[in-house]
């Protein structure tokens, strides 16, 4: 890892998370104060991966936290080797029409094994994990998870 470029938040900017990075010489950056869009790309992620997978919902408890941790650990293996992404290439305005042009939909996945900097040692690795994965056993632990937490939201009312 080269850098994190964090949000504003107490609970994303500490002394500790700064210390790390100085040992590790990592850069550490954060985004502009009320600039939302400074982290475009994770920020549509936080709907269309987190919030319909969790929903809106507080969970505090312990039981939650271990349920939460769990799903996050399956749904990041589903949706970085099994959900295809289209990147935008062009945007191009022509009067009031907008015209995008998007490349074809790819996995992260794919997107690293194309990427010529991610190193060859990197690159075997994900394709042994790739390897032992299985789409339909892993939504079905997803849809499992949800209910354990949706579940457990219902009882700690």
């Amino acid at each position: 890892m080269l850098g994190i470029d964090s949000d504003n938040g107490g609970e994303f900017i500490n002394a500790h998370l700064l210390r790390y990075c100085q040992e590790e010489r990592i850069t550490f950056t954060r985004s502009r104060a009320y600039r939302k869009n400074d982290s475009c790309y994770v920020e549509q992620k936080n709907y269309s991966v987190v919030r319909r997978a969790v929903g809106y919902a507080r969970y505090d408890t312990p039981e939650q936290l271990r349920l939460l941790n769990a799903l996050y650990s399956q749904l990041r293996l589903y949706t970085n080797y099994f959900q295809p992404v289209m990147k935008l290439i062009s945007k191009e305005r022509h009067g009031a029409k907008v015209k995008k042009q998007y490349d074809a939909p790819k996995t992260p996945y794919q997107r690293l094994l194309n990427a010529p900097t991610v190193a060859a040692k990197l690159k075997r690795r994900l394709k042994q994990e790739y390897a032992g994965l299985n789409p339909a056993q892993l939504k079905r632990e997803i849809t499992r998870l949800q209910r354990k937490l949706f579940s457990s939201r219902l009882a700690s009312r």
